[in-house]
């Protein structure tokens, strides 16, 4: 098996490095973690050839983001890598949560049937990454490259320049565009002068990986104020290879060092084993860490021919799974719209699409991040009263579990206000609005096999669902084909509950078409297209309206 974490990967020398006058490259991503690998993989799926720079030469240090959320899932998928990280990952829907040490709720985030991705899985980040580095090394339009530190970028009319830090001198490179995916501590951002704003938490937590010889049920266990760690939180997760993530609130004055050395933190691992009825059970500590976190971001995610995405341009709290799901939803958002600006097939206009539909998600992750991390740490007597309050009723009364706030789990931002929908013009019921991602379902095949719905979607052109038999279905499909845009069909017919399940889904009756964005979120809909609404949705889609 391989060991991602002790991983090294070569330096080489590029040619690039010898030219007389920098060379020419349509995209750099600079960063190479979930996000920037993932804008990669995209991009040349897309027959875009990327350059992907990275400033060290290896994996994520320890399991750091371990929650992957269904839709991040389905990207995944989409990239060809999907099906590596749900087997190795462990799979959970079920929560709990715990006041003092009585549970008072429990929570369960299974998709109704007929999804063919779990709600999370629990991977630790360098299994994700060492997935993602491996997927690149099979597309031959990624050239990757390791202890490639960007130290300089001047912006041009047509692009920007980069000055490259190499273990054998610097270099320049011409981008026509720019993604930086290099994190929080975004070299980039500060390059340009640019900062995030926003809140910073004074709080201090530990994370720490643990190893034991204890079966527990694979799920998500939450502790509110327990006797093994009172006044604070503790949060509990299974992760892949037997090992268990343990959050440990510390509150502000805790001193970071003294808390990461093991013979700190193994009291108060025994401590939560006793606790929950495993006196005894043997333990190894991993790797761990004591942070602090701001829900923070840059005011505008587009700086001429630099585009920002992940960390480097939003930071939320680790409660709730935002921060590596919203960076590789970023990712999704770009490549699609970077590649058809670098083929022509879009103005350039369509870049400040993603700036503004993925500022909009991470307000929204920011605000729930934000409620979630008030919830539990309250900053004051009367905010921790009300906590209290609410998780007391929350034993007895269905209306308190509302309030309870342990760190609402990430889902796709429907991006209702999007420039690039086009309106309905006819009634609808359900949550397939234009903006929303597309959400899967059984189907089967004209070959009357089975499969999923998102997997029958193309990788890299717009996809239009059309429901039904009949002749309204025939003429939604030669509306279709009179559009003259290469759309790639997918037909939903046939009988059975399978069938039944993605009609309902979408409201959907004989002739209905869904046409979906390269990222598979929905962008228009129709009872009965014509050729017209066909072409000025795409149209509209691509920021040529």
């Amino acid at each position: 098996m391989i060991d991602y974490q002790s991983l090294r990967f070569d330096y080489r020398r590029h040619a690039d490095q010898d030219s007389a006058t920098p060379a020419r490259h349509p995209v750099v991503i600079v960063g190479a973690g979930p996000v920037g690998l993932a804008l990669a993989i995209d991009l040349a799926l897309r027959q875009v050839p990327v350059v992907l720079l990275d400033n060290d030469n290896t994996l994520s240090s320890g399991s750091r983001a371990i929650c992957f959320a269904k839709r991040t899932l389905e990207i995944f998928d989409r990239l060809g890598c999907g099906d590596r990280m749900v087997d190795k990952g462990v799979s959970w829907n079920v929560g709990k949560v715990f006041f003092h040490d009585e549970q008072v709720y429990r929570f369960d985030l299974l998709p109704e049937p007929g999804h063919e991705r779990p709600a999370f899985i629990n991977l630790q980040q360098y299994y994700v990454e060492g997935y993602l580095v491996e997927r690149a090394a099979t597309l031959p339009l990624i050239d990757l490259r390791w202890n490639s530190k960007v130290t300089g970028i001047e912006q041009r009319d047509d692009g920007a320049v980069l000055t490259v830090e190499t273990p054998e001198g610097d270099y320049r490179l011409h981008a026509d565009y720019v993604a930086a995916c290099d994190g929080s501590r975004s070299n980039l951002r500060q390059l340009l002068g640019q900062e995030a704003k926003g809140r910073v938490f004074r709080d201090r937590f530990l994370i720490a990986d643990i190893t034991m010889d204890a079966h527990l049920p694979t799920e998500r266990r939450f502790w509110f104020d327990p006797s093994f760690h009172p006044g604070q939180s503790v949060l509990l997760h299974k992760q892949a290879d037997g090992m268990w993530r343990v959050d440990f609130q510390l509150g502000w004055d805790a001193d970071p060092v003294e808390e990461r050395k093991p013979e700190n933190i193994t009291p108060r691992v025994r401590a939560l084993l006793d606790s929950i009825g495993f006196e005894g059970v043997q333990f190894q500590i991993g790797w761990a860490s004591v942070y602090t976190f701001a829900c923070q971001r840059m005011e505008h995610f587009r700086h001429g021919r630099v585009l920002f995405a992940g960390d480097s341009a939003h930071g939320v709290s680790p409660f709730g799974a935002r921060g590596a799901n919203s960076g590789v939803q970023d990712a999704d958002n770009l490549a699609w719209k970077l590649a058809a600006v670098v083929r022509g097939d879009a103005p350039d206009a369509l870049l400040d699409s993603y700036a503004s539909e993925r500022e909009f998600a991470a307000d929204e992750n920011i605000r729930n991040s934000t409620r979630a991390t008030d919830f539990i740490t309250p900053k004051s007597e009367v905010s921790r009263l009300f906590r209290d309050a609410v998780l007391e009723l929350t034993k007895r009364h269905a209306f308190a579990r509302t309030l309870v706030n342990s760190g609402r789990l990430s889902v796709a931002t429907v991006l209702r206000d999007s420039p690039l929908n086009t309106a309905d013009a006819e009634a609808f019921a359900g949550v397939m609005v234009p903006g929303a991602a597309a959400a899967d379902a059984p189907v089967v095949r004209a070959d009357g096999s089975t499969g999923w719905l998102l997997r029958e979607c193309h990788v890299s052109q717009f996809t239009a669902l059309v429901f039904g038999q009949g002749e309204t279905a025939e003429r939604s499909l030669q509306a279709l084909k009179a559009s003259d845009f290469p759309l790639h069909v997918v037909h939903v017919e046939g009988g059975g509950a399978d069938v039944a399940l993605a009609t309902r889904r979408y409201d959907a009756q004989p002739g209905t078409v869904y046409l979906l964005r390269p990222d598979q979120h929905v962008c228009a809909r129709w009872r009965r297209p014509t050729a017209a609404n066909i072409r000025a949705a795409v149209g509209r889609a691509l920021a040529k309206a």
